[in-house]
């Protein structure tokens, strides 16, 4: 089983969009969503849980009322300022890091797991599908996002599955460090514009940290084809393949409003056509 993330430096890339795609192209799939902070693939795919399950990835303390003797000690120590004035735990501020816990004279303190998203395994008409939505507020996407991907494996190992595709996180926080370990290939979706070309820079060093073989596709490109251009040049010099360039299309949009992808809608149009000579190439790079 070969393992492919999809990431993008920014939002707005139309990286969802082109993984969704991607799956509808590609044969013998497991389909993670791992942008668990703002989840749509959904939206694109419509599947249908099977399963879901309750995700604690966050621990916050707990007091016992009846331990506690006032002493204020914790509200003193805790430099997240989740002690209030009446020593009470705020779950907003607390971080779970424990020093409560290890320093309460009277021991009223322990940590304990909280809800912090849902887990959902599905079907599609393309593939099994792993997906996840953290709840507001909640911290710790990176550990969720790491479950999914666990999800994703172990029904790709129970079917036979030959991908395992990924569709990860605008950005380079934890999240998508967390969609990217492990895995063999990173596909960034990258726009011509000023910021989709200095956050491709930022991303494509956080995917040179972990030595993952990283490829470019450039959405939209005759938007700004002197930009276009520039990334092309830029990807030249750092030894990175720009593996397909996706034109502008309102295809794209009306494809939406009717519920479908481009490459069903109009599976005909340029747009898909260049969505196809991804694919192929995703494939003859796996392959070899």
């Amino acid at each position: 089983m070969k393992k492919l993330t999809v990431i993008s430096g920014k939002g707005g890339t139309g990286k969802t969009t082109v993984t969704a795609n991607l799956a509808a192209l590609a044969s013998n799939l497991v389909l993670a969503d791992c942008d668990v902070d703002a989840p749509n693939m959904h939206l694109l795919m419509k599947p249908e849980v099977i399963k879901a399950d309750i995700f604690k990835g966050a621990k916050v303390a707990v007091k016992d009322n009846d331990k506690c003797v006032d002493c204020g000690l914790c509200k003193e120590l805790c430099n997240f300022k989740a002690i209030t004035s009446k020593f009470e735990v705020d779950e907003m501020r607390c971080e779970g890091c424990g020093l409560c816990v290890a320093k309460c004279p009277t021991q009223a303190f322990e940590l304990k797991l909280e809800e912090t998203g849902d887990l959902y395994r599905s079907k599609t008409k393309f593939a099994p599908m792993t997906h996840a939505k953290l709840k507001v507020g909640a911290e710790n996407s990176g550990k969720l996002v790491s479950k999914v991907k666990e999800n994703a494996e172990e029904i790709a190992k129970v079917e036979n599955k030959e991908l395992l595709l990924i569709d990860g996180s605008p950005g380079v926080g934890c999240p998508v460090i967390a969609s990217i370990n492990g895995v063999d290939y990173v596909l960034i979706v990258t726009e011509p514009t000023k910021s989709g070309l200095a956050d491709l820079k930022r991303v494509l060093k956080v995917v040179k940290h972990f030595k993952i073989a990283a490829m470019v596709a450039i959405n939209k490109y005759d938007l700004n084809l002197a930009l276009t251009a520039e990334i092309e040049e830029y990807c030249r010099r750092k030894d990175i393949s720009v593996i397909g360039k996706i034109p502008f299309s309102p295809k794209i949009v009306d494809a939406m409003r009717q519920g479908k992808l481009i490459v069903e809608y109009a599976a005909k149009s340029p747009v898909s056509a260049a969505i196809g000579n991804i694919m192929d190439n995703l494939e003859f790079i796996i392959d070899n």
